[in-house]
């Protein structure tokens, strides 16, 4: 009997070294798959690896957290398309965690309507719950943006 249960802890030790690796790997897909529908500008498709509400923390919506759901950010992206019609993502670096955490270092690039271009480098902290982005934690510099609306 005693010998079943020293197999049986193994096992599960064994087990639960595996699955960050395997969680890991599985987060980077996703994230990866994110950028791709980014790219596409499809928005209600990329605003279903949401989870129903998910809490984000960027420059463009305030300075806390907000939560959002599904509809608000396929919206979100939509005006952001409207803006810049031709936005685009480049991952430069993904940063995975043994955790439900993946850090993306991206540039984002764009043509303003006068025509101006802009590039933006960006670091997203996504966190990542069965298999759906549960937060979207972004950071960039925003004063330009906040210096001409009058906000500082």
């Amino acid at each position: 009997m005693k010998n079943t249960h020293g197999i049986s802890f193994l096992f599960l030790l064994l087990l639960s070294c595996i699955n960050p690796s395997t969680s890991s790997n599985e987060n980077q897909k996703i994230v990866e798959r994110y950028y791709e529908l980014f790219n596409k500008h499809q928005w209600e498709e990329m605003a279903k690896m949401y989870s129903e509400k998910a809490l984000f923390k960027d420059p463009s919506l305030g300075t806390g957290i907000v939560e959002q759901n599904r509809v608000e950010i396929a919206k979100k992206y939509g005006e952001l398309e409207a803006l810049f019609p031709d936005v685009h993502d480049s991952i430069i670096q993904l940063y995975p965690t043994n955790t439900n955490h993946i850090v993306v270092e991206f540039v984002s690039t764009g043509t303003a309507p006068d025509n101006t271009k802009f590039t933006l480098p960006i670091c997203t902290i996504f966190t990542i719950e069965n298999g759906l982005i549960t937060k979207d934690f972004t950071y960039y510099d925003n004063f330009e943006a906040a210096a001409s609306n009058g906000k500082q």
